[in-house]
């Protein structure tokens, strides 16, 4: 993890359940007598981000429905400092693309740094929840509710586009784009998962929202979908981001991006066991060699 994440070594859960007591009915004690909550269970990881947020970042009344993907707190601090160590801290404006009903990453960036976001959203149902989540949520008095902008993307056929407004500027764009390429391999990769953890395998036990798991040709095809569109919008973001799951996928990306010219960089992050990483590509420098 980044050397400024709060969370490198771990929960103090006990210390959560003092300012968040609804996360204590979920802690499980292990074979080996260690305090833990079962991490396949949606409500205890719920649970658990919304004391993360509310301890560590000043954020109250984070919720979310069960069946929504509850994304990982740590990994999601992650993207968002390895980004400042891109483009900075002071002054930043970014978009989430796909910001989803959980609104993670622009409460994050203004929780931590005080970043002006915009968060963009294709499902109607998502965007709904993730306006009215913001009129509940409460920040540090540092910071302000209204440096985050939603915005509905009506064409599912474009990213970026009707999203950035004509004379807008970005210091950044960030993306947590859908893994897999259909509900069936999505299915096929929790029952694998489960099976390796030991657990019993269900058709399906595994929450978010097929727009938030799946799309056509998966992660690979939606980035360059991405890279494609950025082209046109290279004079108003500093750097476009996305997230890469799987890394067999970044020759492919490396080739598109030099293809057009632009200078990019792939800046790994660690989650534990997990290896991930992004790419970033800007278009107003050398072309990486």
């Amino acid at each position: 993890m980044h050397d400024n994440n709060l969370h490198k070594h771990g929960y103090d859960l006990d210390l959560l359940s003092e300012s968040y007591p609804d996360l204590k009915p979920h802690f499980i004690t292990k074979e080996d007598g260690y305090i833990s909550i079962d991490f396949t269970n949606p409500a205890s990881v719920l649970a658990l981000n919304s004391a993360l947020l509310k301890e560590h970042y000043g954020v109250n009344h984070w919720e979310l429905p069960v069946d929504y993907l509850s994304p990982p707190i740590p990994s999601r601090v992650d993207y968002i400092l390895h980004l400042a160590d891109l483009v900075g801290e002071k002054n930043i404006t970014g978009l989430d693309i796909g910001t989803g009903a959980n609104m993670i990453y622009p409460i994050l960036g203004t929780a931590i740094f005080n970043w002006k976001m915009v968060g963009s959203e294709v499902d109607e149902d998502s965007y709904a929840f993730a306006k009215a989540l913001q009129e509940k949520i409460t920040l540090p008095k540092s910071r302000k509710i209204s440096n985050i902008k939603l915005r509905f993307q009506e064409n599912r056929g474009s990213i970026l586009k009707n999203i950035i407004k004509p004379q807008e500027l970005y210091d950044f764009t960030m993306c947590n784009p859908p893994f897999y390429g259909s509900e069936d391999e999505a299915i096929k990769a929790n029952q694998r998962k489960n099976k390796n953890l030991g657990n019993e395998v269900s058709e399906r036990n595994f929450a978010g929202k097929s727009h938030e798991l799946w799309c056509n040709g998966g992660e690979a095809l939606f980035i360059k979908r991405l890279i494609k569109e950025s082209v046109a919008f290279k004079s108003q973001v500093g750097w476009f981001t996305c997230l890469i799951s799987r890394k067999e996928n970044l020759p492919k990306l490396e080739k598109q991006l030099t293809k057009l010219k632009a200078s990019y960089k792939i800046v790994p992050m660690n989650s534990g066991n997990k290896k991930s990483r992004f790419i970033a590509w800007k278009f107003d420098r050398k072309p990486t060699e």
